[in-house]
């Protein structure tokens, strides 16, 4: 299992040819990490499978057999494959570049997958790179700009497809510089459905940062800084914050 920066992709290799960037990998299996979020109680993580590669898809199929209904799968899923993962264990698909197809959004791919598996199965990510001041949906492994912005007209038309929007700051991801303040911000005061931010957390004030940035309203999820995927933020103390946060809520 790897932990990789996202942006240097492009078919398993890097944006310019050369092999993509990777933070960490792990001798655990992808179902093992299943196991430990599962006895944390954590729901909502993302097994992304990268490229075409079956070994790839295999570890996926492992991990949501390890913990039913607490992943969510993505990486090449269309209309013909969505429910399969669905029956494997997903709780949800993710999909990008099936939906958003040649920098257009494709309105009858959407519904295709909608009446498949159910608007309350399907997250819709919206992961984006700043473009003449403003956030355009990226595809295919984040290198290509769509002509779709991720602004509240778009996103109050996509909420009536989608369970949750997950919305990676591309331009931070995997690099551990620090979060996209301003994406944070965009999408806790316009998201009608739930929405999870990733790109860029460091420490436990990160946390805090798009808790306040997101009004409370902005989910996160962590890699690279974590210290079992190779960082320096620690496992154990993000879970005790979010155990805290959901206290707060109840």
């Amino acid at each position: 299992m790897k932990q990789i920066v996202g942006s240097t992709l492009q078919d398993l290799k890097g944006g310019d040819g050369s092999d993509p960037v990777t933070n960490f990998e792990s001798d655990k299996s992808a179902a093992e990490y299943a196991t430990l979020y599962r006895g944390d109680g954590l729901t909502g993580g993302h097994v992304i499978m990268l490229g075409a590669d079956p070994l790839s898809k295999a570890s996926a199929l492992e991990a949501l057999h390890a913990y039913p209904g607490g992943l969510q799968v993505g990486g090449g899923i269309n209309a013909d494959n969505c429910l399969s993962y669905i029956e494997e264990g997903a709780s949800h698909v993710i999909v990008t570049s099936y939906v958003f197809n040649d920098g257009q959004m494709d309105i009858g791919r959407l519904k295709d997958l909608v009446q498949i598996v159910g608007k309350e199965r399907l997250v819709l990510d919206l992961s984006c790179r700043k473009k003449d001041g403003k956030y355009a949906i990226v595809t295919d492994r984040w290198q290509k700009f769509s002509d779709v912005f991720v602004d509240p007209g778009v996103m109050e038309f996509l909420a009536n497809f989608a369970d949750e929007f997950l919305v990676h700051g591309v331009d931070v991801e995997g690099k551990k510089l620090g979060i996209d303040e301003e994406l944070v911000a965009l999408l806790g005061k316009h998201s009608p459905i739930p929405v999870t931010y990733a790109g860029g957390v460091t420490g436990m004030a990160d946390l805090e940062r798009i808790k306040s940035a997101g009004v409370g309203r902005v989910d996160v999820t962590v890699g690279s800084a974590l210290d079992i995927f190779g960082g320096n933020l620690s496992y154990e103390e993000v879970v005790a914050w979010h155990v805290q946060q959901k206290a707060y809520v109840v």
